[in-house]
């Protein structure tokens, strides 16, 4: 079992910046990869970037460029840490985000989800 928990949500104008946290715990060994998907009202649960355990990245096309994913690989047996770092938000960023950790076997634990309010 894993228990994912997300923080670092809130509200910001368009062109601000808000970071989110993301820690995992429980059987950490074998999670790879992590990370952050987003989910507008009405719409459907989208990818925003993933980091596997060596460090590659993937960005959807709407944040690359603004958004940076980060992991902490300090040899930490209790827990994963993974930041989102947002920069240059636009009101179309605006959704509850959501930290995703999926074990090698293909299992795949949710976070509670983080609300992010872009709007001046």
């Amino acid at each position: 079992q894993v228990q994912v928990v997300e923080s670092g949500g809130g509200s910001v104008q368009p062109g601000g910046s808000l970071r989110l946290s993301c820690s995992a715990s429980g059987s950490i060994f074998r999670i790879d990869p992590m990370g952050w998907y987003r989910q507008a009202p009405g719409k459907q649960r989208e990818l925003v970037a993933t980091i596997t355990s060596g460090g590659k990245t993937t960005y959807s096309d709407s944040v690359k460029g603004r958004f940076t994913i980060a992991r902490d690989n300090a040899k930490n047996t209790v827990s994963l840490q993974m930041s989102l770092q947002m920069n240059s938000l636009r009101p179309e960023d605006t959704a509850t985000y959501y930290c995703r950790a999926r074990q090698t076997d293909g299992v795949v634990y949710w976070g509670q989800g983080t609300q992010v309010t872009v709007s001046s």
